[in-house]
């Protein structure tokens, strides 16, 4: 984590205040002064501000069902962010890992702790996502296989990873991926002379959407370590128990 960032978690400063005591001097990294507020300070590290060491607040995570016409953006914007639904302390920490588009409904999951968001995108690390799809034309009979082999989206020149598909009916899908291009899911429907009429997001990894239509809720310590594939224990300290549904977590 950045240096400035570390302290606005360790303290209640925000990141003005935190970049001012930087330049100050008064940060101490491991018994060494620190002046650059894009220092990394990592797990093992021992930072003090005027003497006084700092330590972060627990990470938080939280599962999200997102209605139509809200944005996944911490400000709203043409249509309301969905940080209005999230009853919170210091929202203004919290990013979204993994977007949808204000007409996309489903799966939406909000933290602080980058390195386990960034996890959960990254293609490399093939967490799958499951997307219900509904078509405005029947589906065609060789669109499972071309989804697996990989589709050529317009404008970019290397083919999307494979993804399956699963019909439930000529008109309704589900579909898996373990990449999120930019209008991924509506490219690649395109790009078979199909178009999607509604999309909603039902899974991330092992964890399915499990709250009513605009209610949230905080993850478990193994929902989050199971999200985030492997075996690091990282600064995960969270309630075992999972928060009540849109009770403030602060």
């Amino acid at each position: 984590m950045r240096l400035d960032k570390f302290i606005c978690k360790s303290s209640e400063y925000s990141l003005p205040e935190a970049l001012a005591l930087i330049e100050q001097r008064r940060l101490v990294v491991n018994d060494q002064v620190v002046t650059e507020a894009s220092h990394q300070v990592h797990q093992n590290n021992v930072v003090t501000l005027d003497a006084q060491r700092l330590i972060p607040r627990p990470f938080r995570y939280f599962l999200l069902h997102k209605p139509i016409d809200m944005i996944c953006s911490n400000i709203d914007e043409q249509y309301p962010s969905v940080f209005n639904l999230l009853t919170v302390n210091r929202p203004s920490e919290l990013h979204i890992a993994g977007r949808l588009d204000a007409d996309t409904t489903g799966l939406v999951l909000i933290t602080d702790d980058g390195h386990w968001s960034y996890r959960l995108t990254s293609p490399k690390h093939q967490c799958e996502k499951v997307y219900k799809v509904e078509l405005t034309r029947p589906l065609s009979a060789d669109a499972a296989q071309r989804f697996q082999s990989g589709i050529l989206l317009q404008g970019e020149a290397a083919l999307t990873r494979p993804a399956r598909l699963q019909v439930i009916d000529p008109y309704y899908v589900y579909l898996t991926l373990t990449e999120g291009r930019f209008h991924q899911v509506k490219r690649m429907f395109a790009a078979i002379g199909n178009r999607v009429k509604a999309l909603h997001r039902q899974q991330i990894g092992s964890l399915s959407l499990d709250v009513k239509l605009g209610d949230w809720r905080s993850l478990t310590t193994a929902e989050v370590k199971s999200l985030a594939g492997d075996n690091e224990s990282q600064s995960i300290a969270i309630t075992d128990a999972a928060n009540p549904t849109n009770t403030p977590y602060s």
